[in-house]
């Protein structure tokens, strides 16, 4: 599972107040848990934890301000911190994992059930079996959860989740060559809508602005209110500009370069933003210096077809 790397080299000592983020090794979500008085940790130390399945192994990302803890939810005080035994145990029920993904699907596929297996996963400090799964619609796997418990005797679990959650627990890299949003950086999965790309002058090819998982790319929500604050006061894309009495559209604002393009007359000219006002009596954009324009070469569709 590839992790993101860890930022925080110093000691966390505990006592009141003392708040880190721990990351739940299997599932990727994370939890605010407030360290006891006499417990000294650092980033990336594994720690044992409560989660909605019993207490299990997590990893330390850092220690969370006050202000920042809201945006995480429920505090939850840490158990302790893991032990060479914990970790030892944690490894050997990975492999156990194996064996139990191979005899879950085996039962899934004798009672033809339309699921899909994601991961298997015995809890650290409690005897039960968790099975996470996708399915495009409700399952009736009660038949399923009776042949699970006959072959392992242990409480069984089956979790329905989606598929950003799948994503999210099974790691990756993104078109951009980094770990996954969801499972490296935030596992606060917000909604992402095709406006959001819009506002960004992104392609709006659904295989560009897509994940693995198949939804809108979770970086569009990052960089969506930056893109908005930073178009705030300027023209749209179809705006009309006059310039040398021609009325000339404006075919992208690129709040990045601090350029906007336009077309018209058989012309392409680039100009900064800056150099760009709106009357207030007439509500035209004008341009201020027009000596300020830039002729630049035209792109054919072809070009653009190209890229």
């Amino acid at each position: 599972m590839v992790q993101a790397p860890c930022i925080h080299s110093f000691r966390i000592e505990g006592g009141e107040g003392v708040v880190v983020l721990a990351r739940v090794l299997q599932t990727q979500e994370t939890l605010l848990c407030r360290v006891g008085e006499g417990v000294t940790l650092s980033c990336a130390d594994h720690v044992v934890v409560p989660t909605r399945y019993g207490r299990d192994l997590a990893r330390v990302v850092g220690p969370v301000s006050e202000k920042n803890r809201p945006r995480y939810g429920e505090l939850v005080a840490l158990h302790r911190i893991a032990s060479d035994e914990d970790l030892e145990r944690y490894r050997a029920n990975e492999e156990r994992a194996h064996e139990a993904m191979a005899i879950c699907r085996d039962r899934i596929d004798r009672h033809g059930l339309p699921m899909v297996l994601v991961s298997a996963h015995y809890v650290l400090d409690e005897p039960r079996l968790v099975f996470f799964f996708t399915a495009e619609s409700r399952v009736d796997f009660r038949d399923l959860v009776r042949d699970l418990v006959a072959e392992f005797h242990l409480r069984i679990e089956l979790r329905q989740i989606g598929v950003r959650d799948e994503s999210r627990m099974v790691g990756g890299l993104g078109v951009c060559g980094r770990v996954l949003c969801c499972n490296g950086i935030s596992d606060r999965l917000k909604a992402v809508s095709i406006k959001m790309a819009k506002v960004q002058g992104l392609s709006l090819n659904s295989t560009k602005i897509s994940g693995p998982c198949g939804r809108l790319l979770c970086c569009l929500e990052y960089e969506y209110d930056f893109y908005r604050e930073e178009k705030r006061g300027l023209p749209n894309v179809g705006a009309r500009v006059r310039h040398e009495e021609t009325s000339l559209r404006i075919t992208e604002v690129n709040v990045l370069t601090g350029l906007i393009r336009l077309e018209g007359d058989g012309r392409s000219l680039s100009i900064a933003v800056e150099d760009v006002y709106q009357d207030p009596k007439t509500q035209r954009w004008m341009i201020r210096d027009e000596d300020a324009v830039a002729e630049t070469p035209a792109v054919s569709d072809h070009d653009l077809e190209s890229d």
